[in-house]
């Protein structure tokens, strides 16, 4: 359990605060995220990593001289939003551009997609590699889709030494991408972990049992076995690692690897001490030599029972940037001139956001959204634990949670800008991020890209009329498209999107009031939704489980379609006069 909070949604927030005060000589905070205290080299490419709260020292720790340069946070176990990573990289930004680089999860690929084409349109030189060192969250002809666990350290290691040494952003990149491609990881959990204010664990391991492969949320993992001596689950962990040798590496025997021992978060050291123990002898009776080792916690997974093994597979290049010194608040390697500290100016870096004039009628719509937003936020809040309990057949549980938070805070903003006499697409469009922001993960970045798409085709002078809405739906539905890389058949949220979309824009074109298009749009949409009880997941967090989910509609589906709805019956009682 969690032992110390105040407000378990204030836990985030609090931690970040408590961290940065006593680490203020390496980081300070900024919108979004921490970023480093101290001067970096002006022209040298700035590293960003990030994702959700809960695996300290990853992400925040690693923020420091020789290590990134900044870090994005999201709420626990909830990836940041783009406004969140924009924010974070402009703050670290030292000339030459920026790359960004986390753990390859549907939410985060997302948020920090949108965030990567933000920087780019400003002119900001920007690229993108996900970490995918997970073996057991997809085979080798798919390992574009595994999941980035405690090789999240090495990479970001070797793509801030060499952004240190003033490699370009495409050289920066590519050694990146070279890491990521020589490394390996896979771990084992002995029980969940406890989120604050939570009355039972996020997941759960049957007693004296190990899920073999589980992922850093609670993700499925390969099989659930009995609990082994220390030295057995080393070589487990050992030969599973060596049985998949990256391209270009035959044979373990003669080659050189940094590695990894990591706790999740209730092991103890010297219990990693001990199954090292064996990991040394099983590396030297291989011919493997074993470069700066590191055993302790990396990349936890709150207060998860449980540990994991990495091994990057070294050239000398790679082991140069491995070696290379750095001084983080939780991770220090070798010895560092220290760096000067920014000034207090330099320090506070405040962000104005005005509100631009609108209309009398879009101030009238934004009225209007405002009590659509009122209306959705309460229907969310009634059905959450029927979305939770739909979204944990095969995924996580928390679709109902997340999409409360993004609802509640969309409907904070909006009150304040309806206060401050917004229009409607400044409306949607702040509300978006709000949305995204607070509910993080993956249907958060896929109801900020949404609600974005609807403020810019509103804009602030007109009254959206029916053909303004069509299109801007048919806009939400490519951004989904683009930004998601979903299609209909995966068993997503697209699934209904593109329906509803087609059947709105057909039955505007034929004639059809904004009222009965959206009626009959909606009616399409809730179909469909229950029509994905008959598909198979092929993304996301329930892929692995895809067996598991047949007979059950998916939750992000549902959800849209229960918010087409509430906006259906808005718009009718609207026509109605009520």
């Amino acid at each position: 359990m969690t032992y110390l909070f105040n407000q378990p949604s204030a836990f985030a927030s609090e931690l970040t605060e408590g961290f940065v005060a006593a680490n203020a000589d390496k980081v300070r905070q900024v919108t979004g995220g921490v970023v480093r205290s101290t001067r970096s080299k002006p022209g040298t490419v700035a590293v960003v990593i990030g994702g959700g709260s809960g695996h300290y020292p990853a992400f925040a720790g690693l923020v420091g001289q020789g290590l990134a340069h900044g870090a994005a946070m999201g709420n626990l176990f909830a990836s940041p939003s783009a406004r969140q990573i924009y924010h974070v990289a402009r703050a670290a930004e030292n000339g030459a551009g920026v790359l960004l680089t986390f753990g390859n999860y549907a939410g985060d690929v997302l948020h920090f997609g949108q965030a990567c084409e933000r920087l780019k349109a400003e002119g900001i030189p920007c690229e993108m590699v996900a970490v995918t060192d997970d073996i057991s969250s997809a085979n080798v002809a798919e390992i574009e889709k595994r999941r980035g666990v405690a090789g999240d350290l090495a990479v970001f290691k070797v793509a801030s030494a060499a952004a240190e040494a003033g490699l370009s952003l495409a050289g920066v990149s590519a050694i990146t991408r070279r890491a990521n491609a020589r490394t390996r990881s896979l771990g084992v959990a002995f029980s969940g972990c406890t989120l604050p204010g939570a009355g039972q664990p996020l997941f759960q391991v049957a007693k004296g049992s190990m899920a073999l492969g589980m992922g850093i949320h609670g993700e499925p993992g390969i099989t659930d076995t009995e609990v082994p001596r220390a030295d057995a689950l080393a070589e487990l962990m050992v030969d599973r690692l060596l049985a998949e040798l990256p391209p270009g590496i035959s044979q373990p025997e003669g080659q050189r690897c940094a590695l990894i021992l990591n706790g999740l978060g209730a092991v103890k050291y010297e219990e990693l001490f001990v199954v090292y123990r064996r990991l040394a002898q099983l590396m030297d009776e291989k011919g493997i030599e074993v470069v700066d080792p590191e055993v302790g916690e990396f990349v936890t997974s709150f207060n998860m029972a449980g540990a994991s093994l990495t091994l990057m597979w070294l050239d000398d290049e790679l082991e140069t940037f491995w070696r290379a010194p750095c001084n983080t608040p939780a991770y220090r390697k070798g010895s560092v001139i220290q760096a000067e500290a920014l000034t207090v100016e330099e320090r506070q870096l405040s962000v104005q956001e005005a509100i631009p004039a609108a209309s009398g009628a879009s101030r009238q719509s934004a009225r209007c959204l405002l009590k659509i937003l009122d209306a959705v936020s309460q229907t969310l809040h009634a059905n959450a634990v029927e979305l939770g309990r739909i979204d944990a057949v095969a995924g996580d549980g928390d679709h109902g949670i997340g999409m409360v938070r993004g609802a509640s805070a969309a409907l904070e903003k909006a009150q304040e800008l309806v206060r401050q006499g917004a229009g409607a697409g400044t409306l949607l469009c702040r509300a978006a991020d709000a949305w995204s922001d607070r509910a993080g993960g993956t249907s958060g970045a896929l109801w900020g890209v949404i609600l974005n798409a609807l403020g810019c085709a509103f804009g602030d002078q007109h009254a959206p009329q029916a053909s303004r809405v069509a299109a801007a739906v048919a806009d939400a539905n490519a951004g989904i498209m683009h930004f998601g890389k979903a299609k209909p058949g995966d068993k997503t949220m697209v699934d209904v999107l593109v329906p509803f979309s087609e059947t709105l824009n057909s039955q505007v074109a034929a004639g059809a009031t904004l009222a009965d298009a959206w009626r009959e749009a909606a009616a399409v949409a809730r179909q469909h939704a229950q029509d994905t009880a008959q598909l198979l997941p092929k993304m996301g967090r329930a892929r692995p489980l895809a067996e598991k989910s047949l007979g059950t509609p998916d939750a992000g589906a549902l959800s849209l379609a229960m918010i087409v709805g509430v906006v259906s019956e808005f718009l009718q009682l609207q026509r109605g006069g009520a």
